[in-house]
């Protein structure tokens, strides 16, 4: 018996079957539409060739470094979470497309939020004219967050929330809605996006300079791990990146080059790696090229592993996992015959699926023209369910695990991506090369060669620059004109029952002890007091202007 055939022994024993003992499979056989059976795990025992190096670089599913997957059984025991991302309009919108994504099969909500709530502006301020409910959900108070969680259990349904620079804010709401419910902040499950660093880089939604930003998400991780131990403190993202214009190795480097600096930001606060490694999450992109984005996944997995456990001295395997979200590309949606972005996004979310992601969401087919539909949102959900009840796929591990091509191609990633992390660590980090415009730079450069190669036809976009139809039909469209007017009415009489219920205004005494934290450099105990804040009424936008007053609004260059 070769090495290979005893480690494989030793993982059908005692990894896989000691899972599949507690935890059956959701089919007690499992066989291709010709009716032979389909192995848990190819690999070389099934009759391929034995690298030298299978152990070391590519192992098993569930066990370092990951390559073939996070868990032993991947999606032979449950499917990924269809998490589709929404968000829109007023807070009962939202609350409402929430519950008709429950009710056909989705089964974890992802909150998109407005982009005033994303910059820490209140509905009524004059900066958020323009834009309350157009890209997300207006969320100024707990009341509104009651109200996009109504009638949802908060303890049964995990719920990712993309939100960044106020990301403690939001998340102290939820945990408040849920207590008023009886439900158990033990209990909660879900993420919230909070990589600030990606924003400096790629996105702009950045609020204060990056020491007190980065501050704050640091005090995420202490306060999570004592009080929403099953909440995923960060997700950090190459999904933002990647649609600004970088390749799939530079997604993979920028995106872990941002979790060694959020790693050492909690070490020097002195957290321990163990204590919050395993509950670091990462958001990627599923782009066009089928075979690089699959191996892209593995790349990053490896890379990880590798990073948690030799960099940084993690012990528990948990800490070691790359558990990923995925989202397919919004920047491939074509305005241009429209229809054709669902056979996209079926191709992007199968190389999410074959690369092991965790969660996903489908986009849908109008996206490059206005927020999506009810029928559209139901057949990007939909895409996820074919695939994962019809295609096969499914059935065993790591499916496209030991192709040649696909092994290279993961080398060849991860290869790449670690000179970049070389690259920005001899810069002092990536906070440092953010500073020096280094990895903007890259990704600016990036999306100039993809366009270019667009413009000239060496990349073809079918419906764009080959195929065209000038007679495209444009499907119904989302709109809601009357949000932002139903969003401030609706903050103005908060506002006023505030002043009835509480003439004292504690609310703004709570305000007052952030700013007192923040102008005395406190480096952890912000979640806890914006916590009190919010119970006391403050608003969102009060609360940021709070921290404000001493950390003032970053402006790049200044």
């Amino acid at each position: 018996m070769s090495n290979v055939d005893e480690l494989y022994s030793h993982w059908k024993q005692d990894v896989y079957g000691a899972l599949t003992a507690k935890l059956p499979e959701r089919r007690a056989r499992f066989e291709s539409t010709s009716g032979y059976p389909v192995s848990e795990l190819a690999g070389p025992w099934d009759g391929g060739g034995v690298e030298e190096s299978y152990a070391q670089r590519i192992g098993f599913p569930g066990e370092y470094p990951f390559t073939r997957g996070v868990q032993p059984t991947m999606y032979r025991g449950r499917f990924w979470t269809m998490r589709q991302y929404a968000g829109f309009s007023t807070a009962q919108a939202t609350n409402e497309r929430y519950k008709f994504l429950l009710s056909s099969g989705q089964t974890g909500l992802s909150v998109a939020f407005d982009l005033p709530t994303q910059m820490g502006y209140d509905s009524t301020d004059s900066m958020a004219g323009g834009e309350v409910g157009k890209v997300g959900v207006a969320i100024d108070t707990v009341d509104d967050m009651r109200t996009l969680f109504d009638g949802i259990p908060q303890d049964e349904v995990t719920v990712s929330m993309t939100i960044n620079a106020p990301a403690t804010v939001l998340l102290m709401m939820y945990q408040l809605v849920a207590e008023e419910k009886g439900a158990s902040p033990a209990d909660l499950g879900g993420t919230i996006q909070n990589d600030i660093l990606k924003e400096y880089m790629a996105r702009g939604t950045y609020i204060f300079p990056p020491q007190p930003s980065m501050m704050l998400t640091v005090d995420s991780f202490r306060y999570c791990s004592r009080v929403l131990p099953k909440w995923n403190t960060i997700s950090i993202s190459g999904y933002h990146i990647r649609e600004a214009g970088c390749t799939a190795v530079q997604e993979v480097a920028f995106t872990l080059a941002d979790g060694i600096a959020y790693v050492e930001a909690a070490l020097k606060a002195g957290l321990d790696v163990d204590q919050f490694g395993g509950r670091l999450s990462f958001f990627f992109n599923a782009h066009n090229n089928f075979l690089e984005e699959v191996a892209k996944f593995r790349a990053a997995r490896r890379l990880w592993a590798w990073i948690m456990r030799e960099r940084f001295g993690a012990k528990n395997p948990k800490s070691w996992m790359f558990r990923v979200h995925t989202q397919t590309a919004g920047s491939m949606l074509t305005a241009q015959q429209p229809s054709n972005n669902i056979v996209r996004v079926a191709l992007q979310a199968l190389a999410a699926v074959l690369g092991g992601t965790q969660s996903l969401h489908t986009n849908s087919f109008d996206e490059a023209l206005a927020l999506p539909s009810e029928k559209s949102v139901e057949i990007a959900l939909r895409t996820q369910q074919i695939i994962a009840e019809e295609s096969g796929v499914t059935e065993t591990v790591d499916p496209l695990g030991g192709s040649w091509f696909i092994e290279d191609l993961t080398d060849r990633i991860e290869a790449g991506a670690r000179a970049y992390i070389a690259r920005i660590d001899e810069m002092g980090g990536m906070p440092a090369a953010i500073e020096r415009g280094y990895p903007q730079a890259e990704i600016q450069q990036g999306a100039f060669d993809w366009q270019r190669s667009v413009e000239k036809k060496d990349r073809v976009i079918v419906g764009v620059n080959k195929y065209v139809d000038d007679h495209d039909a444009q499907p119904d469209l989302q709109r809601d004109m009357e949000a932002e007017q139903e969003q401030v009415e609706r903050l103005e009489q908060y506002r006023a029952n505030r002043a009835k219920r509480d003439p004292g205004e504690a609310w703004r005494g709570e305000c007052e002890k952030l700013t007192a934290m923040a102008d005395k450099g406190e480096t952890a105990g912000y979640c806890e007091q914006m916590l009190a804040a919010l119970q006391a009424g403050a608003t969102e936008g009060e609360i940021i202007h709070a921290l404000e007053a001493v950390w003032g609004r970053y402006r790049p260059g200044m």
